[in-house]
């Protein structure tokens, strides 16, 4: 069962209130049959801030994904546990298992209490142009006509999809998560940041792979408006372990911060 591109008018469709089916657009730029790490995220995300009983007021500070193995374009089944709950900070897992398949993805996120106007924020100032001052580009060229690739917008303050190193790019998405569903600010932060280690390639796509197993999101705030920020660089030694690291962003100045291990080897 599968949603095709031509009917897709989001990441995900909701068959039932645990069970969503993936449409082309979840499809990463590797492999036509596994997602990109972002829906699937997005998706945990999603499943833990709105699960039943989730108090209102409690806001994600912390997430962090395991990628146990490639999310295929099937249905997925979502499940919510609480680790902890107690008055103030709540720890809640969450799980991704597609139809007749093991688990492949796994969230633990720290929710925080919160009380509006109890205390004087501090303001970051914004360390990068914004995207009205940013230019948009293509992603890197894909060898399918849909996937995250047209289902994102991108503009780069600095570096490329194709140039290495350091790159600071806005993302947008251009459709939502689920059907029918208006676009969450938490949704746009874990779409997006799982772009990290992409943007910030130090290796040659066409010679070497480096796979994340896993995503941390840290959030001190949800981002306003409709772009996120990934200002990511990316660290490998000799061994073939790296880490991606991303300041995130919205147009207003900092939002919170992302990581992601690195496997890092010679294809082939």
């Amino acid at each position: 069962m599968a949603v095709s591109v031509g009917d897709a008018e989001a990441f995900f469709e909701q068959v039932a209130d645990d069970r969503f089916v993936p449409t082309a657009y979840t499809r990463g730029p590797w492999d036509q049959h596994s997602q990109h790490g972002g829906p699937p995220a997005a998706l945990l995300g999603r499943a833990v801030q709105l699960r039943p009983g989730a108090r209102e007021d409690m806001r994600l500070a912390r997430i962090t994904l395991e990628i146990l193995r490639p999310v295929p374009l099937r249905p997925l089944t979502v499940t919510t546990r609480i680790l902890r709950e107690g008055r103030s900070v709540e720890l809640v897992e969450a799980s991704l298992t597609p139809d007749g398949g093991q688990e492949v993805m796994r969230a633990r996120a720290l929710r925080i209490r919160t009380a509006p106007g109890s205390v004087s924020p501090t303001k970051g100032a914004l360390a990068v142009p914004v995207p009205e001052r940013s230019r948009p580009e293509p992603f890197f060229p894909v060898p399918w006509d849909a996937g995250y690739h047209t289902a994102m917008e991108a503009r780069f303050a600095a570096g490329s999809f194709l140039a290495r190193g350091p790159a600071t790019c806005w993302l947008r998405m251009k459709v939502p998560l689920v059907t029918g569903e208006k676009i969450m600010p938490l949704d746009r932060v874990l779409v997006a940041a799982d772009s990290g280690n992409g943007l910030s390639n130090v290796l040659d796509f066409a010679s070497h792979v480096f796979i994340n197993p896993d995503l941390t999101v840290h959030l001190h705030r949800h981002p306003a408006g409709e772009w996120v920020c990934v200002d990511a660089r990316t660290s490998i030694d000799a061994d073939g372990l790296g880490m991606a690291e991303a300041a995130l962003h919205d147009a207003q100045g900092p939002i919170g911060r992302s990581v992601q291990s690195l496997f890092v080897n010679a294809r082939g």
